[in-house]
């Protein structure tokens, strides 16, 4: 009887000796993807507002003439402000990432963060490309009139060309890149959380 309980004590202490590494390796995963998380809020925050300030000084510098041109500008830079909105609902959750929370409390970040990723992803994503698509496309008109028919075509086929790269190409590879690294996160702290329970 006494064989078998110093033998459970041993395996319970190899265990710990082997998941408290582990742990240490997972907080600072948990760390890096906190601040990759924070500087990707940044970038996309003083991109935005930096196009969306050379989009106004456009039309304060070149003053067009024509309705469309100006709703073109509108509708850009609304997509740009109303997709800020909702992506810099990011930063609370990032913010409450803290190094004395529980291994249950890492969790349900993680998962929160998740959520707003995937409504980013989808649906905010889905309207910011539309907005900003049909943004461009009447701030065009204006300049595309003044070309030939070709030159025009030639014009709106590039423009349409790079925002369905971007959408179809480039989008999906992104996300995958986010979801993979926030589900490996993820699910390390669901195994270790299993560890634990059991």
């Amino acid at each position: 009887m006494d064989n078998d309980n110093n033998i459970d004590f041993k395996d319970l202490w190899k265990k710990q000796s082997v998941s408290q590494p582990d742990m240490q390796d997972l907080l600072a995963r948990l760390t890096k993807f906190k601040k990759a998380g924070l500087r990707n809020l940044w970038i996309i925050n003083i991109l935005l507002f930096a196009t969306s300030a050379f989009i106004v000084f456009i039309w304060i510098y070149y003053q067009p003439q024509f309705v469309s041109t100006k709703l073109g500008i509108i509708f850009t830079i609304l997509a740009m402000m109303i997709y800020l909105f909702a992506h810099n609902k990011l930063l609370s959750q990032y913010k409450n990432i803290e190094t004395t929370q529980t291994n249950q409390e890492y969790l349900q970040n993680l998962i929160v963060i998740k959520k707003k990723q995937q409504f980013l992803q989808t649906k905010m994503m889905t309207f910011y490309f539309l907005a900003l698509t049909v943004g461009i496309c009447l701030y065009m008109y204006e300049y595309a009139s003044r070309m030939t028919l070709l030159g025009a075509a030639f014009t709106y086929g590039i423009t349409l060309f790079w925002i369905i790269f971007n959408w179809f190409y480039l989008r999906p590879k992104q996300i995958k890149k986010q979801q993979s690294k926030i589900n490996s996160l993820i699910g390390k702290f669901e195994e270790i959380n299993h560890q634990f329970e059991s």
